[in-house]
């Protein structure tokens, strides 16, 4: 499906591809973790991704659902996996067995309905979580977080035939870890976030701020989104090392937008600051 010129952006080992303008197209994907947050009107680059987390069943988020899951089946891919808010699920397969008939053929999918605190393996090593946001009815954001088991620091000196002979006698040897690679919040108003620590220490957070003047305060209330003040208020109470900023309001061109962050954030935070459509961020890859 033809769609818009996605920003590319290199955070370290990670390229996050999207694009995010309010009320026209959300869809940001992590190719190197498999994942979609949101599809938007489904570009072509996002097809062999096999996992798409929606977090809400806003048109410009969730468009392109039935195109993916029917474009991956012509294409002779396994039918891609989509984790919604569990209130999605039946309107979603409502969706796709009206476009099969229509289409005269059936559409695989592979539907998962997720409630707040939800956890689902994706990978081996890599799992998703979900969590409450507060944008309409059952929105959820959702973790990219990486779990591995480490070994106790008692048994670090021992070898390989010493650690099998613990295991062989029932010994707990190690202990798990979770690493937060990547939070995406969808759309949402303030909240708490920082009390969830994985959100806090998450590497990166991609979050809206569709306001940045306050002018659009009211507009921002009425739609449940981000507005400049309540950003500046939640970046302040995480820990996270790059931020992603997305769904900026058309209202406020990107240059406009780079400015409002650059006036209103320390020096400190807004190097960790990129704005996803701002085609002269220093994070963008060509």
């Amino acid at each position: 499906m033809a769609s818009h010129n996605l920003a590319k952006i290199k955070l370290e080992d990670l390229e996050i591809i999207g694009y995010s303008v309010a009320g026209e197209e959300t869809v940001i994907a992590i190719p190197q973790l498999d994942v979609c947050f949101d599809i938007g009107k489904e570009p072509d680059q996002i097809i062999s991704i096999n996992n798409v987390l929606l977090t809400h069943g806003h048109m410009d988020h969730a468009a392109g659902i039935a195109y993916y899951l029917s474009h991956r089946k012509f294409c002779g891919q396994r039918p891609g996996r989509v984790f919604a808010p569990e209130n999605l699920i039946l309107p979603i397969r409502e969706i796709l067995d009206g476009w099969g008939r229509l289409d005269g053929n059936k559409i695989p999918a592979q539907l998962v309905g997720m409630r707040a605190g939800d956890e689902y393996q994706i990978k081996p090593n890599l799992i998703i979580r979900t969590f409450e946001t507060r944008h309409c009815k059952g929105s959820l954001g959702f973790c990219v977080l990486e779990k591995k088991k480490k070994l106790k620091e008692e048994y670090t000196g021992l070898s390989g035939g010493e650690i099998v002979a613990l295991k062989r006698k029932g010994e707990t040897i190690d202990y798990p870890v979770e690493t937060p690679i990547v939070t995406y919040l969808g759309d949402t108003q303030y909240y708490n976030f920082a009390k969830l620590d994985f959100i806090a220490k998450s590497r990166i957070l991609i979050a809206e701020c569709t306001f940045v003047e306050d002018e659009h305060i009211e507009r921002a209330l009425a739609g449940s989104h981000m507005y400049m003040s309540e950003f500046l208020r939640l970046l302040g109470e995480l820990d996270n090392q790059y931020i992603v900023v997305t769904h900026l309001s058309q209202r406020t061109g990107i240059a406009q937008a780079r400015r409002i962050l650059k006036k209103r954030l320390n020096g400190r935070l807004y190097e960790k600051v990129v704005l996803l459509m701002d085609r002269k961020n220093p994070f963008l890859q060509v």
